[in-house]
């Protein structure tokens, strides 16, 4: 459907440059870009005439309400890392705000940490999470119990990588924070490559998250459910362990495998001086974040961009 118009929050930040750069590729829509601080997007939007955008504070919805109710489609992407307000309390009004006769979908991202094996919030995560964690688990819980007239996709992106430094006149896009930590943690190959731990994750490179997107927009009857967890194939702790040493060309010996009780780990923490909280803890203990049926572009029949982890470290810094 041509004509239609699109919301994007939060597209200054990693994932949001990568959808606005598929958004103004692919279709012809008329888009809403909302950022708070113009500068920070490094997008192009010559190429498409029907880009705008939005200079706006989500904390202040008064600026914005008349726009709402002309969106066909919002991409709620923004996020205040934990601010109750933002992360709830506005993310729900902007919901409220939007003209169900004109609205035919929002496309709600949360985060796939607060989620058990079985696809239920984790008790933990409402208990024991971090402050982000804790306003994504309560925004969800409170947008499933509404009465909504029109569709509301929750998607749940794994780990998410990304980001891309350009020359002068071509478009860059931020780091996430696992992309931007990558450099860190490519300096402990050295120990890291002695050592074997239990635990299994998922990835997704946001380039594919925007292709997923997409295709919830253009083709919504194509989704497998309307709460999408978004990610790769799962890979195990040490797989990304030889992935790493591969990437910072550090040969790998046999490995000790490290049972990380909490007197160990709570002595590696000490050793180290790693800050950890309750979440932290309870990440050690729970180790295998795995879901059943993660959603990639090849799930609607389109090539990933970056699959394996081989292809997210075989990218420039």
């Amino acid at each position: 459907m041509a004509g239609r118009r699109i919301l994007v929050t939060g597209a200054s930040g990693c994932i949001g440059h990568y959808l606005s750069e598929v958004l103004i590729q692919h279709t012809d829509d008329e888009l809403f870009l909302v950022i708070r601080d113009p500068r920070k997007f490094k997008i192009s939007t010559e190429s498409h005439p029907n880009a705008h955008i939005v200079q706006a504070d989500l904390r202040d919805l008064e600026s914005l309400r008349s726009l709402l109710a002309t969106i066909h489609c919002a991409v709620l992407v923004a996020t205040g890392w934990g601010d109750p307000e933002l992360d709830v309390v506005k993310t729900l009004e902007l919901i409220q705000a939007l003209d169900p006769q004109v609205c035919q979908q929002v496309i709600y991202f949360s985060t796939a940490s607060l989620l058990g094996r079985d696809g239920a919030i984790l008790p933990e995560a409402t208990s024991l999470g971090t402050a982000y964690i804790r306003a994504k688990a309560a925004c969800y819980e409170k947008l499933m119990a509404m009465d909504l007239d029109f569709p509301v996709f929750t998607v749940f992106p794994t780990l998410v990588v990304g980001g891309e430094t350009a020359p002068p006149g071509h478009s860059s896009k931020p780091y996430s924070h696992l992309s931007a930590g990558l450099p860190e943690v490519l300096k402990w190959a050295g120990l890291l490559r002695f050592l074997k731990l239990e635990g299994s994750c998922h990835f997704i490179h946001a380039q594919d998250i925007a292709t997923v997107v997409l295709q919830l927009i253009l083709h919504p009857e194509l989704a497998p459910s309307q709460t999408l967890v978004l990610g790769n194939a799962p890979i195990t702790i040490n797989e990304a362990i030889a992935g790493l040493c591969k990437a910072a060309h550090r040969r790998t010996y046999p490995r000790l495998q490290l049972d990380l009780t909490p007197a160990l780990a709570n002595g590696l923490i000490r050793l180290f001086k790693i800050q950890m909280g309750e979440w932290d803890y309870f990440c050690l203990r729970y180790r295998h974040f795995q879901y059943e049926n993660p959603v990639s572009p090849q799930t609607f029949g389109l090539k990933t961009a970056y699959p394996t982890l081989s292809d997210i470290l075989s990218l420039p810094p």
